[in-house]
């Protein structure tokens, strides 16, 4: 039966259609058409910014809304728009990650297969709060070839419908000769409308959310379409035996402070027993405090850092308390760390595995070997040695704009790109062969490796 989300939802497949088959000159003519059109809207966009961030901010008041969200909303402040448009560019910068061979075999003379990378198709966004959201997966969308329908929060519907009308005004002015139909790009707006879209596994291919934890599991749990995201980021920072202190407060500190609210803010801090028997654990503890991180501590590391005289008493009263188990799967999101003391590496590695949730873990040692057996037996997407957890984002990556973080293990991992909107097609050519023509007794299968270039299409 039809109905307007069925009909939205099988003009993006149609659309997507459509895009398999334009060129990287073709989907950059239109990522610079949307620039141009966002730029002379500009006031049109802020207007509607207004209007959400004025609701939005009696909905602070009221302790509806945090405040953090509300930051996020802002898309006026300072050069904010400028780096959105910006944005935008850079991905015109980036490769076409379509029609790549990855794979070409002769099958038999005359007989040839290649692997191809293609768009996934139909791309359903969900996200909160971060209307510049709408322009990022958009172009990224577009720049794979995949058709996007976006439902954003509903604490930015003014600034996300605008942008969504903008977008779709730009594809609209293409010429026709570019292939991109305005539909490539649509939004919805209710919760209804998503409830409906997450049964529609008949048109849309990949749900990528964008937002809390409890979004995420929703969405995982009422459909069943392949999801791509995350819904915890828990990640650790181990501290050695063999750990440069100076660098493990640095570490750490950053981990932690450097944006509590990101999915790879570090939210357990696991310490090398040894460390313990020395004054070194305690300058990462104060590093941490002074920065107004609270300690959820293990007894053993609570009892050593009480008895520490280098830990100011304002401190040991106020920012040092018992860790629960509890502690160590949660995602405080919020200037607290749970802290625990292992007996070694594999300890470490043991506790990671149990309570993590695979997003990223770093170890900080100046053993290459633990090093290694650290970031090999680690399960997570991301496993680094000595560099903070924030690194893991795409923009750092060099990835251009961010589809999102992924903790899956299929399709893509860990900060996700231009290629984790692509999957692939064998394409066959041959001349009239008949899978009966080959076997005991008659024609066999060669199986060589031939160059990529001589696919011709």
């Amino acid at each position: 039966m039809s109905s307007p989300i069925v009909e939205t939802a099988r003009a993006a497949r149609l659309a997507s259609v459509s895009l398999q088959s334009v060129t990287n000159d073709q989907k950059n003519e239109a990522l610079l058409k949307i620039k141009q059109v966002l730029s002379e809207r500009r006031e049109e966009i802020f207007k509607a910014n207004e209007q959400d961030k004025k609701i939005a901010e009696d909905l602070v008041k009221q302790g509806k809304l945090s405040s953090s969200l509300f930051k996020r909303l802002d898309v006026c402040q300072g050069d904010k728009f400028d780096t959105i448009l910006s944005g935008v560019s850079d991905i015109t910068h980036l490769p076409d990650p379509t029609k790549k061979v990855t794979m070409a075999t002769k099958l038999d003379d005359g007989l040839e297969l290649y692997r191809l990378t293609v768009p996934v198709g139909v791309l359903l966004t969900i996200f909160e709060a971060r209307p510049e959201v709408v322009v990022n997966i958009s172009c990224l969308a577009l720049k794979s070839g995949n058709a996007v329908i976006l439902k954003g929060g509903k604490e930015a519907t003014h600034t996300n419908a605008a942008l969504a009308r903008v977008i779709q005004d730009a594809l609209a002015s293409l010429p026709a000769s570019n292939g991109i139909p305005k539909e490539a790009v649509q939004i919805v707006e209710t919760r209804q409308d998503i409830s409906a879209l997450l049964d529609l596994d008949r048109y849309i291919d990949l749900v990528v959310p964008r937002g809390s934890n409890s979004l995420v599991k929703y969405i995982q749990n009422n459909t069943r379409i392949p999801v791509l995201g995350h819904a915890d980021g828990i990640c650790s920072v181990y501290l050695d035996k063999e750990a440069d202190i100076q660098k493990a407060v640095k570490i750490a500190v950053d981990s932690k402070t450097n944006y509590t609210a990101a999915c790879n803010a570090a939210e357990t801090l696991l310490v090398n027993q040894s460390l313990l028997h020395n004054s070194e654990f305690t300058k990462v503890a104060l590093g941490l405090l002074e920065a107004g991180v609270t300690l959820k501590c293990e007894s053993d590391v609570l009892d050593f850092l009480m008895q520490a005289s280098s830990i100011p008493e304002e401190y040991k009263q106020s920012k040092l308390e018992k860790a629960t188990e509890e502690d160590f799967f949660t995602e405080f999101l919020d200037l607290i760390i749970a802290v625990k003391s292992v007996a070694d590496v594999d300890a470490a590695v043991v506790h990671i595995n149990e309570h993590g949730s695979k997003h990223t873990d770093c170890i900080v040692t100046e053993n290459k070997e633990t090093a290694d057996y650290f970031m090999t037996r680690v399960d997570a997407a991301g496993c680094y040695w000595n560099a903070s957890t924030r690194f893991a984002d795409g923009f750092r990556y060099g990835f251009g704009a961010e589809v999102g973080v992924s903790t899956n293990k299929t399709h893509a991992r860990g900060p996700v790109g231009l290629e984790g909107l692509v999957i692939y097609k064998y394409k066959l050519f041959g001349n009239g062969e008949g899978a009966g023509d080959y076997g005991s007794g008659k024609k066999q299968y060669k199986h060589e490796a031939i160059e990529p270039a001589q696919y011709k299409l």
